[in-house]
């Protein structure tokens, strides 16, 4: 079914004149989007929505006092091992992604108990596929974690929904089995896509979100688009959650940045405004926003602020390079 319905979506752009050609700056765009609102994010991690306005606002976190260093968390360093892993080999192998979150682990980032489990399991050589699937008591996880890092698929494949989807079911396995945990990822890594064939042109709210409907393969999260779709732009997010669950983040993050699509500090100040998962929150926003409208709708003052380790900022304009090298190489 899944299958159909992404070769009919594809065959719908196609036909409408949008077929995709990315740019190196919306690839950019993505990959510091995602970055940049991660670290906007992740100092009010935990803080109740009510709490980060009396003490932000969010408009005022967004602003950012130029000079104060941003610290990306998990999911911008989980999100390069996704990079790195497409720049390399072309696709998702599941063996080699593992491995890339092995070498790139740094425990002071924030990685969840789950993650954690998984990751320690692939450094001592152990069955990692095993921990994976008998998290929470066998029933793996429903967390975000997948969802957080599946973007740069979502670019590299951004013809070809069908493929995006079989790529993010991928990306997810070596941390995330549960249905719920997988479609989230695919819903993102969809919803990127999608964005980034919007790029210059009206975006449709609507239709974005019916197409990610469509393509859901969980009641929950087709049920939650389908309120979306009936729902005024702008209206409460409170009944998509704010939570570490994919079920409880994913579509609030799809909204924020469909409410504003043309708008990146609009976007991701909505969604640090949600309070509970914010950095994760703001980066599944970010990096859709980036992907549709490009580096420069990312204010350079926030660019210069996020940190420059050797993951830092300096590397990630090199992994975009290599993001756009391999999607350039694919197209020939």
């Amino acid at each position: 079914m899944i299958e159909g319905i992404c070769k009919s979506f594809d065959q719908c752009w196609k036909g409408s004149g949008m077929e995709s050609s990315l740019s190196l700056k919306q690839i950019q765009g993505a990959v510091f989007g995602l970055a940049v609102a991660d670290a906007l994010g992740a100092r009010w991690e935990g803080i109740p929505a009510d709490m980060i306005q009396s003490m932000g606002p969010a408009d005022a976190i967004v602003a950012h006092a130029e000079g104060f260093e941003l610290i990306y968390t998990d999911d911008t360093q989980m999100m390069i091992s996704v990079a790195q892993t497409l720049s390399e080999l072309g696709e998702i192998q599941t063996d080699f992604l593992a491995g890339k979150f092995a070498a790139n682990y740094q425990g002071g980032r924030g990685y969840g108990i789950g993650a954690r489990q998984v990751i320690d399991a692939i450094a001592g050589q152990e069955d990692w596929q095993a921990v994976a699937t008998g998290l929470f008591d066998g029933t793996g996880s429903m967390g975000n974690g997948a969802a957080m890092r599946v973007s740069p698929i979502g670019l590299l494949f951004a013809d070809n929904l069908e493929l995006i989807s079989q790529q993010a079911r991928l990306s997810s396995l070596p941390t995330h089995t549960h249905s719920i945990g997988v479609d989230g990822a695919r819903l993102i890594a969809a919803a990127t896509g999608l964005a980034a064939r919007s790029q210059n042109q009206d975006f449709q709210r609507n239709l974005f979100l019916q197409q990610l409907c469509d393509i859901s393969e969980t009641e929950e999260f087709q049920h939650q688009l389908q309120l979306a779709i009936a729902m005024q732009p702008f209206t409460s997010l409170q009944a998509f959650g704010n939570t570490l669950r994919a079920d409880q983040s994913v579509v609030t993050s799809i909204i924020c940045f469909a409410d504003a699509p043309n708008d990146y500090e609009q976007a991701i100040g909505r969604a640090i405004g949600q309070g509970g998962d914010v950095d994760t929150l703001a980066a599944m926003t970010g990096t859709l926003s980036g992907a549709r409208l490009g580096i420069d709708a990312i204010p350079e003052r926030l660019i210069g602020c996020l940190e420059d380790n050797h993951q830092g900022r300096t590397y990630l304009w090199k992994l975009s390079d290599d993001l756009w090298d391999r999607y350039q190489k694919d197209r020939l």
